[in-house]
């Protein structure tokens, strides 16, 4: 990163008190000073996967899948930094030839959120933690910065949401029906109220009129419209990540196999956004296949307008 010449420590607290702005040019990114604009995005990567061997390090469009994922979320204006933590020196090497900055963490980890967890625990200057997800390479950096502006307006309330996430809509009855999707209900204040693997709210009167969930689906397609698809964006107060990762699993969360039912157990607040646009995780081959397809040709396609 180019930078200015040093600051003097009185120059840059009458630039904070009168609201001025620095501008990494590089980049084209605002440099903030105001601390509830220190923001780290963490992609955890392990190498290990049950489905898709070595996944993070599948090339897309010429690039590993994890260099996607960390140029989307280093092109969210409102990240300071990004870093991608793993078990893995290749996974390193690869994110270090784009020149984004990798840690090494414990092999042990069981999760993804203990892996960003303790890369934060090493940043005491970070407010504002961003999970996200290293499968996730058609993210969107509008979406990531929708996500950190909410939470940047929550820490500064009293009894704040301690995690703001985002939500899609479901594209069709068999994605609600897909126990691999998650759903996510939320109150009036757009707070989420649970998390399932099973179609919820459950539209009780619409089952009566047709006998069954998937029949009233079926019948009244104007019902999904009532369900939300729960996804893999989190945006943490970093001492909320910390404390979150020393809770045991709560009974809930053991039971539909979602870690974030702890944090509504221990009575964090969770706040739901709408994502900016469609974001494509990658489980399957067939998940790999169409993401390969939809960013072959975005690239092709901004080529071409290039020539």
């Amino acid at each position: 990163m180019q930078m200015n010449p040093a600051v003097s420590p009185a120059k840059a607290q009458r630039r904070k008190a009168e609201g001025i702005q620095l501008v990494d040019s590089l980049h084209c990114r605002k440099l903030m000073c105001h601390p509830v604009n220190h923001t780290v995005a963490i992609v955890p990567a392990r190498l290990a996967s049950t489905r898709l061997p070595a996944k993070a390090l599948i090339e897309i469009a010429g690039k590993p899948m994890v260099c996607w994922v960390a140029e989307r979320a280093r092109a969210a204006r409102n990240v300071d930094r990004v870093i991608v933590a793993t078990d893995s020196q290749q996974i390193v090497d690869a994110v270090h030839s784009i020149n984004i900055e990798a840690v090494l963490t414990s092999s042990d980890h069981t999760s993804g959120t203990d892996r960003v967890a303790e890369v934060a625990a090493a940043i005491p200057e970070a407010r504002i933690v961003v999970n996200v997800q290293g499968d996730e390479p058609m993210i969107s950096p509008e979406t990531i910065e929708r996500a950190v502006d909410t939470m940047s307006v929550e820490i500064s309330k009293t009894g704040g949401a301690g995690i703001v996430t985002t939500w899609e809509a479901l594209e069709s009855l068999a994605d609600l029906l897909n126990p691999d999707l998650v759903k996510v209900v939320l109150d009036d204040a757009e707070n989420a109220v649970y998390f399932s693997r099973s179609p919820v709210p459950y539209p009780r009167d619409a089952v009566k009129r047709h006998g069954s969930p998937k029949a009233a689906l079926e019948n009244e397609s104007e019902l999904l419209k009532l369900f939300r698809k729960h996804t893999g964006l989190y945006v943490y107060k970093r001492d909320v990540l910390l404390e979150f990762t020393r809770w045991p699993q709560s009974g809930l969360e053991k039971l539909e196999a979602l870690e974030q039912l702890r944090a509504l157990a221990h009575g964090v607040k969770i706040k739901v956004v709408e994502a900016c646009a469609v974001s494509t995780g990658v489980d399957t081959a067939e998940d790999l296949a169409k993401v390969k397809a939809l960013i072959e040709t975005s690239t092709a396609d901004r080529a071409f307008q290039t020539t």
